[in-house]
C-alpha cells in the first residue's frame, strides 16, 4: 500500500504562484509514475501533470506548471506560476503502481484547494 500526503494548496491572486507538495510513504518500489490531477466544480477530473520515464501536461498548464520529483524525499512538487482563476480546484495527487498505465491512480492523496482569485 502507498499513502499520499499532500500540502500546499490556499488562496492566491492572479499572477501569482504556489507550489504543491505531495510526499509517499509505504511501498513506494512499486510506484512507477507520480502526478497530479485537479477536479473544478462540476467539471470532471482533470490530469494535470505526470512524471514517471516520460513527463506529461496539460495543454492548459504547459509553460506555466512544472512537476519535479525528489527521490531522498519520496516527494514530487507541482510549481503553479501564472495562476488564472480557471486553475481553481481542488488538485489530487496520484501514484501508478507497476504494471497501471502512467496517468491511472492507484493511490491518490487527500486533495489539497487551489483558489485563485482574479
Amino acid at each position: 500500500q502507498v499513502q499520499l500526503v499532500e500540502s500546499g494548496g490556499g488562496l492566491v491572486q492572479a499572477g501569482g504562484s504556489l507550489r504543491l507538495s505531495c510526499a509517499a510513504s509505504g511501498s513506494i518500489f512499486n510506484i512507477h509514475a507520480m502526478g497530479w490531477y485537479r477536479q473544478a466544480p462540476g467539471n470532471q477530473r482533470e490530469l494535470v501533470a505526470a512524471s514517471g520515464g516520460t513527463t506529461h501536461y496539460a495543454d492548459s498548464v504547459k509553460g506555466r506548471f512544472t512537476i519535479s520529483k525528489d527521490n531522498a524525499k519520496n516527494t514530487v512538487y507541482l510549481q503553479m506560476n501564472s495562476l488564472k482563476p480557471e486553475d481553481t480546484a481542488v488538485y489530487y495527487c496520484y501514484a501508478a503502481r507497476r504494471g497501471s498505465v502512467w496517468y491511472e491512480g492507484d493511490f491518490w492523496g487527500q486533495g489539497t484547494q487551489v483558489t485563485v482569485s482574479s
